[in-house]
Order: C-alpha cells, then structure tokens, then sequence
C-alpha cells in the first residue's frame, strides 16, 4: 500500500512537471523537431502579462499569441536568431528572460549599491556635522544676572 502511494505520488510529479500552457493542441506544430525548436525559443521569452514565467509556460492570451507568432515563423524557416530578434524589436529586451548586459541593465543592477552609498555618506556627513557643533560662549555676567532674576520666585 504504501509503496504504491509513492510511486503514484511520484508519477504525479513527474508527469506534472513536463506539463506546457499549450493547452490547445491546434497550437502545436505537426513536425515535432519544429515544435520542439518553437518550446525551446518560448521558453527564452518572458510572458509579459505574467512578467516571471516563459511564454511556453503561461496560460496568458499575450503567451498564446505569440506562440502562435514563433510557430508562424519557425515553420518558414527563420532561424531561431531571428525569431528572437524579432521578438526583442516588437517587445523590447523586457520579452528576454535572460537580458543582455548593457548599460542600462548595468545601471539597474548597480542603483540599489549606489542608493545604500549614498545613504552611507549623508548619514556620515550628518554625524561629523552634529560632532562640530560648538558648545554657546558663557553668559556675559549682565546676561547671569538677569537669568538669577527670572528663575527668582
């Protein structure tokens, strides 16, 4: 009995760990080296309703869209260079889940190290300001003898 419960509960993970979005099977491409190159390019891109899942993944209207859009195009030949660059010219960089290191990606990784520097040196500055404070000259023995008169009850 129980033997049989793990490897049910095994084949429950495995079969549902090769599971797709592509719930349609119209969506998939007859030549199965041609369905197999359209997952692997789909699951370069990210779906953009879903933001942290490929678009092979996602059940989303935008993912099965463009699905179909790579599928269209592997089955004309494009290569999978291509396809890619397309989808990058249509989308943006954002569509890759693995974007290419550039300045702009550079500045994104860099601003919270520079936004903690910079708290750094003004909470720094803030202190060495507070440390120079000078303390107020002596009263002047006409200002003590006004200060004795107003603490006089």
């Amino acid at each position: 009995m129980r033997r049989s419960l793990i490897v049910g509960s095994l084949g429950l993970l495995l079969w549902g760990g090769a599971a797709h979005a592509v719930s349609d099977p119209s969506e998939l491409l007859s030549n199965p080296t041609q369905e197999a190159r359209a997952e692997a390019i789909g699951q370069q891109l990210r779906c953009l309703v879903c933001q942290n899942e490929s678009i092979e993944a996602s059940d989303a209207g935008l993912a099965k869209d463009i699905r179909a859009l790579i599928r269209q195009q592997v089955v004309a030949g494009r290569t999978d260079r291509q396809i890619i660059a397309s989808m990058v010219r249509r989308y943006g960089n954002f569509i890759l889940l693995k974007p290419p290191f550039d300045a702009l990606t550079a500045l994104l990784w860099a601003s919270p190290v520079v936004a903690l520097l910079a708290g750094a040196i003004a909470a720094f500055l803030g202190l060495r300001r507070q440390r120079r404070r000078v303390a107020p000259p002596p009263l002047s023995p006409a200002e003590r003898a006004q200060l004795d008169r107003l603490m006089r009850p």
